[in-house]
């Protein structure tokens, strides 16, 4: 008779995924641990003997990486090929080596789809609603905390599913025909433009630099003081508008992606660079 899963033990495999996927990321099998953990009772259903447990146990919990939400696919598909093998079917070489070839395509449509694209998206949208009406500032986090882990969670369980039942041969098909890599590139540039409008209405940085003075009205026969003949920022925007939050967002960028400073130190520096900036206007007198 072959050796099926059953339903009860697919939720618990994707539950132990979905929710201790990061508990043991380092840098030895990064993911690995959580993959291994979540096959376990995928594993204990299939094998009888206490050695076939161990060995296929062994096998997943070594070095695996993936970007864990869309990557719930990759579970799927191993539970399908650990059915397969489990009916010798298949063997515990193809499944290390579809694992393998899984983390480059599930990682890049993974990073491309979710983490630039979608979450910036529902970032702006709940930071829209936040800012569009101070009595209902609230709204906007709520909806994120509501929307976010339920939309992470019916994406993954789907594409778990979905893993499980088209299996490798699915898979496969979809890379054969440069879908994958079309939808990749479309992801990546959808990613870019949000992020860039992400720059442009929610990263703010001023050049407070400006000229004033008594100005004589000789309609009204007045002195108009301190009227701002000259403002360094208008001009500025005029020339190039939100100049200065693109030259920061690059700088950032920057020092993360090529000098590798860490997301706190980066914090670190904007904060000290400008509680600098406001002691000098301060003390100068240029805030007063």
């Amino acid at each position: 008779m072959a050796k099926t899963i059953s339903p009860k033990t697919l939720w618990k495999s994707f539950l132990n995924w979905f929710f201790w996927n990061g508990c043991s990321q380092q840098a030895e099998t990064m993911l690995g641990m959580a993959f291994g953990q979540s096959m376990a009772p995928v594993i204990d259903e299939l094998y009888d003997s206490k050695d076939e447990k161990a060995e296929a146990l062994k096998r997943h919990i070594t070095l695996f990486n993936t970007e864990s939400q869309v990557g719930s696919i990759c579970n799927g598909i191993v539970c399908g090929l650990e059915e397969a093998n489990a009916n010798k079917q298949c063997t515990p070489e193809l499944i290390d080596s579809v694992k393998v070839a899984l983390i480059g395509p599930t990682s890049a449509i993974g990073d491309s789809l979710w983490v630039a694209t979608i979450i910036p998206i529902l970032l702006t949208i709940c930071l829209s609603l936040s800012q569009a009406n101070p009595a209902t500032s609230w709204l906007g986090s709520v909806l994120y905390l509501i929307i976010y882990p339920l939309g992470t969670f019916i994406l993954s369980w789907a594409l778990f599913r979905l893993g499980k039942k088209s299996g490798i041969d699915g898979m496969q098909t979809f890379m054969a025909t440069g879908k994958l890599n079309t939808l990749t590139d479309t992801m990546t540039v959808l990613g870019l433009l949000v992020v860039g409008a992400l720059s442009a209405s929610f990263v703010s940085l001023t050049l407070p630099i400006q000229i004033t003075q008594d100005v004589y009205d000789a309609i009204n026969n007045t002195v108009l003081e301190n009227q701002v003949i000259f403002n360094a920022d208008n001009v500025l925007n005029a020339i190039f508008p939100k100049l200065l939050p693109l030259g920061l967002t690059l700088g950032v960028y920057y020092l993360y992606a090529k000098k590798k400073f860490s997301p706190l130190a980066l914090m670190g520096i904007i904060l000290v660079l400008a509680l600098v900036l406001t002691w000098i206007g301060y003390s100068t007198g240029f805030y007063a």
